[in-house]
């Protein structure tokens, strides 16, 4: 994209802000160009928190149904899938779906659930429960 083609049209999700982007300048050189965003890209970010409000939604229905621990439900909630959760605290993440289980999750000791709660950035007794 040309420096001069870069849209303006002020991105609801970016709050006023702006934020950086590379575009080719008329010498021919890549330079960073600040922008407003764009109406494509706003659609886009809604449809993803969409997407993670219901995600959450439905692992909270289900932990309090008991069909799953609340690892899932606040793993969803900080925004996490589980590829980042397992990068975040180095666990496979094979075992971190079976941590999903509440009857697996009810037996963890008390550093690897400090663990889940250092990497989403929570208390121990809040990892614990759904609210």
């Amino acid at each position: 994209m040309r420096e001069n083609e870069v849209p303006q049209e002020n991105n609801c999700t970016l709050e006023g802000h702006r934020k950086a982007v590379y575009a080719r300048g008329d010498d021919g050189r890549i330079r960073l160009v600040a922008t407003t965003g764009w109406e494509v890209e706003e659609i886009v970010t809604r449809q993803a928190v969409e997407d993670l409000d219901r995600l959450t939604a439905d692992a909270r229905q289900r932990a309090l149904a008991g069909q799953t621990s609340p690892l899932e439900y606040h793993m969803h909630r900080r925004r996490l899938d589980l590829t980042l959760l397992s990068q975040l605290t180095g666990l496979w993440q094979w075992r971190i779906r079976r941590h999903f289980r509440p009857d697996v999750f009810a037996g963890l000791g008390p550093s690897l659930l400090a663990r889940y709660a250092e990497a989403m950035g929570i208390g121990v007794e809040e990892l614990k429960k759904v609210d």
